[in-house]
């Protein structure tokens, strides 16, 4: 494993989040989108001065969030609650596609949308129940396939750059699997686990593909990224100074900062005197990588 040179590690938001997760760069807007679970909020920034965030633009939903990701027309698709919804510049909410799962105690939780532009977004329950959650995909006609079930904390999604390998961690089992993943219909085979980590409380949570290829996860429970190799090898990591990173993406002008989000969800008192910056959004400057800005949802909005 390579020692990662001479990164740079900086909180990077001013308040702290308590469940912050899923940080998508929409290369366009020039906006960083992310969410707050278990605060069931939406909240998108510029880049300021010294790096740090700006104030955010806060959407408030009445449910908890999992995942949001930009509409190729303007406004935002969210995984929240039991299904999907669209959020237009003003705010406004509207349904999308609804869940049966025949289980009240699910929520939806990472996501994100394919090159082609379908979003796709797991479940976990809430007691994480082994094999309770399962992975949707919200078509382009607006309707949603479920793709995978027996899941148990489906999280961090991402696809190779060619576009024809899907990377799907599941934080429950502690495992990143890859799949053979088929552009023109969505359709994965050929699933195969890569990564699996063995540290007790530390788990694989949300993801990000370089431009190179290579597989960036955050570590819950264990205060750190990793980067690895499309064949699952190790080949770095960063620590950062709080336990629960969640998820992360590059962004920035030139794409090679690494915007980490964290959480201070579940933390005693002792844990947060120890860690303060704990659910803010940290920035990595200096790790020698780029990758892409998050593809938009290009499928059907309802009128309002």
């Amino acid at each position: 494993m390579q020692a990662m040179t001479d990164p740079r590690v900086m909180a990077c938001s001013a308040t702290p989040g308590l469940l912050s997760e899923g940080p998508r760069w929409i290369g366009d807007r020039g906006e960083l989108l992310l969410v707050d679970i278990l605060g069931s909020q939406m909240h998108r920034s510029q880049v300021g001065a010294g790096g740090m965030l700006e104030s955010p633009v806060t959407t408030q939903i009445d449910r908890h969030v999992g995942a949001a990701a930009p509409a190729i027309g303007g406004g935002y698709v969210l995984a929240a609650g039991p299904g999907f919804l669209f959020v237009d510049a003003g705010g406004a909410v509207r349904e999308l596609a609804q869940l049966d799962t025949g289980r009240t105690a699910v929520r939806m939780n990472d996501g994100a949308c394919d090159p082609q532009g379908r979003f796709w977004a797991g479940t976990m329950a809430y007691d994480e129940s082994p094999g309770a959650g399962a992975l949707y995909r919200l078509e382009l006609d607006g309707g949603c396939t479920t793709v995978l079930t027996d899941l148990t904390i489906s999280n961090g999604i991402g696809w190779s750059p060619e576009g024809t390998t899907m990377y799907l961690a599941d934080s429950g089992t502690r495992t990143i699997d890859a799949f053979d993943f088929d552009p023109s219909t969505g359709d994965l085979d050929e699933r195969r686990t890569i990564v699996r980590i063995d540290a007790p409380g530390v788990a694989p949570d949300g993801l990000t593909v370089d431009d190179r290829g290579d597989i960036w996860v955050a570590l819950w429970g264990g205060g750190e990224l990793r980067r690895y190799r499309p064949d699952g090898s190790l080949l770095t990591s960063v620590a950062v100074p709080v336990d629960r990173p969640t998820s992360c993406a590059f962004g920035g002008p030139d794409r090679t900062t690494l915007f980490v989000t964290t959480a201070r969800e579940g933390l005693d008192r002792a844990s947060l005197e120890r860690q303060p910056d704990a659910g803010r959004v940290f920035r990595i400057d200096g790790l020698g990588a780029s990758g892409p800005a998050c593809a938009s949802y290009r499928g059907w909005i309802p009128p309002p």
